[in-house]
Order: structure tokens, then C-alpha cells, then sequence
């Protein structure tokens, strides 16, 4: 799967800083790169990875409520929500580049076809498609599919 990275304009996010921790973290061995081919690219591309302000990523991820403080995968686009890319999430404080894998590797996950997940168990590591951005439901977080990702 090919996809490309974006920067909305106007974001105080540099588009190839963004550009290289998405790749980092797709070619990544602990990630989806053990199972799935994932090319960036400059041109057309199977999979459009947007950094978005707030309010477009409301209209890219409708009709999905993201209520402005939510990222998605709607169709060919992942939509990373610029205010959890600038502040992460509870369960992520202190650790801004590790949230930023984890919700690079949920949406991508969504778009290679894994559902979203529930917490194994208390104090085990969250599995990557757990709506961790909303809550760890007793888990830790984690920016890496598990084996409970990958058997969905």
C-alpha cells in the first residue's frame, strides 16, 4: 500500500518532520511493516495521511463526531487531529512522540482493515487499535500492535 503524508497549511508543523515519523513509524518492525508492505510516496498514493486542524478534521472524518479533538481513517484518508498532535492524550503524558506512533498506527491500522479492540487486561499493554485517545480501560499504553491486534 502507497500512501502520502500532508501538513495542512497554516499548521506550525514542519510537513517533513511530520513526513519522516510517519515513516519511521510504518516501516518500523514492531509496527505493521512485520505484516503489510506500506510505501510513502510524493504522487498519487493509496492512502492520503493528513496532519489537520481541528475543524477539518471534523469535515474529513464526517460523519464521524470527532468533536475537534478527535484523529479517523474515513475512506483513502487518515486524519490526524493537530490539537492531540500538539497536546497527545491522559494515558500518553510526558511521552508526545509515543502517542504520536500510537495514533499514526491505530488510523493506518483502520485502513488496512483491523477493528478496534478492547483491553486484555489490567496492567497489560494496550493493544494498538484500542481507543487509547479516549481511555486505557486499565491498560498501558502502547504505540505498537500486538499479537491482539493482529489476530483480528
Amino acid at each position: 500500500m502507497t500512501y502520502r503524508v500532508e501538513v495542512e497549511q497554516g499548521l506550525p508543523f514542519n510537513t517533513a518532520d511530520v513526513a519522516r515519523l510517519v515513516e519511521e513509524t510504518l516501516s518500523d518492525q514492531r509496527g505493521w511493516a512485520t505484516r503489510h508492505t506500506l510505501v510513502r510516496v510524493d504522487g498519487h498514493a493509496d492512502l492520503r495521511i493528513v496532519l489537520a486542524t481541528p475543524e477539518t478534521a471534523d469535515e474529513l472524518c464526517a460523519p464521524l463526531d470527532t468533536g475537534g479533538r478527535l484523529s479517523c481513517r474515513n475512506g483513502d484518508d487518515v486524519v490526524l487531529n493537530a490539537w492531540r498532535w500538539q497536546f497527545g492524550a491522559d494515558g500518553y503524558t510526558g511521552d508526545l512522540r509515543a502517542y504520536r506512533r500510537y495514533v499514526i498506527n491505530h488510523e493506518t491500522g483502520h485502513a488496512l482493515g483491523y477493528p478496534h479492540v478492547g483491553c486484555p487486561g489490567p496492567g497489560r499493554l494496550a493493544p494498538v487499535m484500542l481507543q487509547q485517545t479516549k481511555g486505557l480501560a486499565g491498560c498501558r499504553p502502547n504505540p505498537w500492535p500486538s499479537r491482539v491486534d493482529l489476530v483480528h
